[in-house]
């Protein structure tokens, strides 16, 4: 490296590590003001579920059911190392020190000759308080840092991805991503993912918790619609306009605000299968597009992102967190080669604006959604939009792939820059 060019290397570092550290102050001091209690599952829900642990031995997940894989009670026991009564501290800290982790490992990683990692800070910037207040950040981070492996250890980003699962279930996919497409290393992919998932349930096992070990799996099965959700989105207008019976309602059991209604149950019956039937069929595109002869390496960011859309858009659940798994295949398809990168742009771009609306839908005006006044439910259905637009654009994108893949010649992208399938 020339003295120009290292000088400018670390002029840009410098830059970015003090746009890092403002960008985190900001969210740090949105949690502490904003209303709605961005931070409230930490303070309170994270809390009662640590103390119950030091206090009497009963620690959800091994010695009871538990709505989250068995992996997540790992970031919010560390968290309350300084003591539970300053677990809310303990938790941003260490999700500060996360997001820091994974920025060290995407650093050397370029979309369209820009380092990746200024457009995932714009991400967060943008989706807010609620981009450190919830579980789904490790699990996010965990999967980012293995975005950075994809190419060169498919094993290690396999077992990555397999500690996101563990942590917050929908990294699975991206696990799934790799065994479909990832070409000469499925047995890598495979092995990492087998050996991290027998270590955490023997040690689990040893600790007594083989009985609840899977109890997250059935944790959802009988809940009704969130309010966030898009498939709720007509209901809660219903109940905008006075519809009679249409009405948000907060469910003790789930702790969640859900809406009733004529058809709702219909609606939340259908989410599952209608979730399957997309994953499927992007399934059989990706392997139809490969088949034609599309590189793998663009087409399994396309998947990915499929799979993440399809998670969102179609679940019955519509939590503002869930917005935060789209960093990880837009990150994977900016830095798969120039491509990919242009392909993903827009969708890149997109991602800015649904963060920011689910930002001022929660923690911004929350209580205005709960009481389902019309300007925020414009904001909601605006958000809900895109969630489905992108989805549509990741079949569609697909599809364009597939059919331009026997006259697109090979992408030339240096080693370095691309990340692999």
């Amino acid at each position: 490296m020339q003295r120009t060019d290292a000088r400018t290397w670390w002029l840009e570092l410098v830059g970015f590590a003090v746009a890092f550290v403002a960008v985190h102050a900001v969210l740090w001091f949105l949690t502490s003001v904003s209303a709605n209690l961005p931070l409230g599952d930490v303070t309170i829900t994270y809390r009662r579920w640590i103390e119950t642990g030091h206090a009497s031995g009963f620690w959800v997940g091994m010695d009871g059911d538990w709505v989250y894989p068995i992996l997540a009670i790992v970031p919010m026991a560390a968290a309350a190392l300084g003591g539970v009564a300053s677990i809310g501290t303990g938790w941003l800290v260490l999700m500060v020190v996360l997001d820091a982790v994974a920025c060290a490992f995407l650093w050397r990683f370029r979309g369209l000759g820009v380092r990746v990692v200024w457009w995932w800070l714009g991400f967060l910037l943008a989706l807010g308080p609620i981009a450190l207040g919830r579980i789904d950040t490790v699990a996010t981070v965990l999967a980012l840092v293995g975005v950075a492996f994809v190419a060169s250890r498919p094993a290690v980003a396999s077992a990555l991805f397999t500690a996101g699962a563990w942590t917050k279930v929908w990294p699975a996919a991206l696990v799934g991503v790799l065994l479909l497409l990832r070409r000469g290393h499925r047995r890598g992919v495979l092995a990492g993912a087998l050996v991290l998932t027998a270590l955490i349930v023997l040690v689990d096992v040893l600790y007594g918790g083989a009985a609840h070990l899977l109890s997250f799996v059935g944790q959802q099965t009988g809940r009704a619609l969130q309010i966030e959700a898009p498939l709720a989105t007509p209901f809660m207008w219903a109940a905008a306009l006075g519809v009679p019976g249409a009405a948000v309602y907060y469910d003790q059991q789930i702790l969640t605000f859900e809406v009733s209604g004529a058809g709702t149950h219909a609606a939340a019956a259908v989410s599952t299968p209608l979730m399957a039937v997309v994953v499927v069929a992007g399934v059989v595109l990706a392997l139809w597009a490969v088949h034609r002869g599309a590189h793998r390496v663009e087409a399994a960011p396309l998947l990915a992102l499929l799979f993440v859309a399809a998670l969102v858009a179609t679940n019955k659940v519509g939590s503002p967190q869930y917005i935060g798994w789209f960093a990880v295949p837009i990150v994977w398809g900016l830095v798969a080669g120039r491509p990919s990168a242009r392909r993903f742009l827009p969708i890149a771009v997109a991602a800015i604006p649904m963060a920011l609306l689910t930002q001022v839908i929660y923690p911004g005006f929350y209580d205005q959604v709960l009481t389902v006044q019309p300007w925020i439910l414009v904001v909601l259905t605006l958000r809900n939009a895109l969630e489905v637009g992108v989805l549509v654009w990741s079949v569609v994108a697909i599809v364009r792939l597939g059919l331009g893949a026997r006259r697109a010649p090979v992408p030339a992208v240096p080693a370095e820059g691309r990340m692999g399938a």
